[in-house]
């Protein structure tokens, strides 16, 4: 009615100015220099955000996401610490040691599809807003647990909560154009490996003098600053649109424009959705012929993924301890804190990750994403061979230094590659249905690099060499190439 009015008003004018129309600019021209038109008088989500671009509301958001991603990170990397802090204080064994870390994993890999069917069912910011609550709470109890069987516990609900963790991204993608939204995914994590960073130097001052529990009621910080913020998140638009509910979604899309400064779109706000509202978050609908392949071989590539990356940071601690001790033997009477060389070297791997992003976000745009997970899959099977040469700490610390950057960068490809390639009403369930499947290499994970290891480090190596090869031939199998390529609105749309 708007664009109506403006046309009538014109041709008053120009009657009255005695100029025929023929002389008169395109009206379309005139209301091109106060908003964007799209031709059809409709238009999506996908193009609103593409036309509104990358700016402050982005910004915004990547803090709010980075700060749920440096939280997990923490959570995370503090389990190579706890197992060697807990052998000395409780006398565990290595088998003990391996299951305080796949406690968390299993809880992990249980509420995964759990995370995902609530945030397609009720949102992403619903779903977040639980799992900052229940994370701080559990991992604060965690800190006074009174015995060993009482932090598994505590752990595994730990674990529960940071299921939901992989959702951030599926937001944060969301709101992403299609120019940016690799190099956004992968810079995301930045803060992950700012998180890992931020733990070990808080380990390097507090496990000294304070102890492990204060590091667990420490690391929570994050967590609460995050659980405060989570009620200024903004909902996702597409899933508002996904669920019927345009207003909400154009109300989003208005406030995008508004911060970043550029005029909204006119005309109606459509949704091309063949899954339909009562059929989202299904997860059997990621089978259905039109995704079996790329589901069944991303499954398989997150599991690789999560089984190296955690075996690679678990393996860390242990060669820097069996590296110091000039011995494999090792039993549960023995107890061997880690000593400031081995949090400093502790720091310089997980700084590998910095340079790992860098890489991967110049490479994804130039490679695509399947040939450039494919390649860093590879490169990550060479690095952990070379681990069988261990002749001297230097030597051991470069060696994991690359490993560590190539295999965070190539976690970090996946992210992008997931959501990217599912349809907007399945893209959370997906995104979770992988990240459990991911947990599962996880939790296998600690056998091989705290327990095998100590028995054999060219098995152990090897197995990881050949999970690794493995799943660069998946990736060289996926169906779908995203580079360049909107994210899909539709469940038949394949191409």
């Amino acid at each position: 009615m708007r664009r109506a009015r403006g046309y009538q008003d014109l041709d008053d004018n120009a009657a009255d100015s005695g100029i025929s129309m023929a002389q008169m600019p395109p009206p379309q021209e005139i209301e091109m220099a106060s908003v964007s038109v799209v031709p059809d008088d409709t238009f999506t989500v996908t193009q609103a955000v593409n036309a509104l671009g990358f700016g402050w509301f982005q910004v915004k958001l990547s803090l709010c996401t980075g700060l749920c991603w440096m939280a997990d990170s923490m959570e995370m990397t503090i389990l190579s610490i706890l197992s060697p802090a807990l052998h000395c204080e409780w006398n565990i064994s290595k088998y003990q040691q391996a299951l305080t870390t796949t406690v968390v994993f299993l809880g992990m890999m249980l509420s995964s599809t759990f995370w995902g069917n609530i945030s397609d069912r009720y949102g992403r910011k619903t779903a977040l807003s639980m799992c900052g609550v229940l994370l701080f709470y559990y991992g604060l109890l965690s800190a006074i647990a009174p015995n060993f069987l009482w932090l598994l516990f505590l752990r595994g609900l730990v674990g529960f909560a940071i299921g939901c963790v992989p959702q951030s991204v599926t937001l944060y993608a969301e709101f992403l154009p299609t120019k940016q939204r690799a190099k956004c995914v992968v810079l995301l994590d930045c803060f992950w490996a700012l998180g890992a960073c931020l733990e070990v130097a808080l380990a390097l001052v507090v496990m000294p003098t304070l102890g492990v529990h204060w590091l667990l009621a420490l690391s929570t910080i994050p967590l609460l600053i995050f659980a405060l913020i989570c009620p200024w998140l903004p909902e996702s638009a597409r899933y508002h649109v996904a669920s019927g509910q345009p207003d909400k979604a154009l109300a989003t899309l208005e406030k995008i424009a508004q911060d970043n400064g550029r005029p909204m779109l006119l005309g109606r706000l459509v949704c091309d959705d063949s899954v339909g509202i009562g059929q989202r978050g299904r997860l059997k609908h990621l089978l259905i012929p039109h995704l079996r392949n790329t589901s069944l071989l991303l499954w398989i590539i997150w599991m690789s993924c999560a089984f190296c990356y955690y075996g690679l940071v678990l393996m860390t601690t242990e060669l820097f301890e069996t590296d110091s001790d000039g011995s494999e033997e090792s039993c549960a009477a023995d107890c061997r804190p880690l000593q400031t060389t081995d949090y400093m070297d502790l720091l310089w791997t997980t700084l590998a990750e910095f340079p790992g992003i860098f890489a991967t976000i110049f490479i994804i745009e130039k490679c695509g994403r399947k040939r450039t997970m494919a390649s860093q899959f590879v490169i990550f099977a060479i690095c952990v061979c070379v681990l069988i040469y261990n002749t001297n700490r230097t030597f051991l610390t470069c060696v994991l230094f690359l490993a560590r950057g190539i295999i965070a960068g190539l976690f970090q490809a996946a992210y992008v590659y997931t959501p990217e390639v599912y349809p907007t009403a399945l893209r959370a369930t997906a995104v979770g249905a992988c990240s459990g499947v991911a947990r599962l290499g996880a939790m296998i994970t600690p056998y091989v690099a705290q327990v095998l290891l100590k028995n054999s480090i060219v098995i152990a190596t090897a197995v990881y060499s050949m999970a690794a090869l493995l799943a660069a031939l998946a990736c060289l199998a996926l169906p779908i190439e995203t580079k360049g390529r909107e994210m899909r609105e539709t469940v038949t749309n394949t191409t």
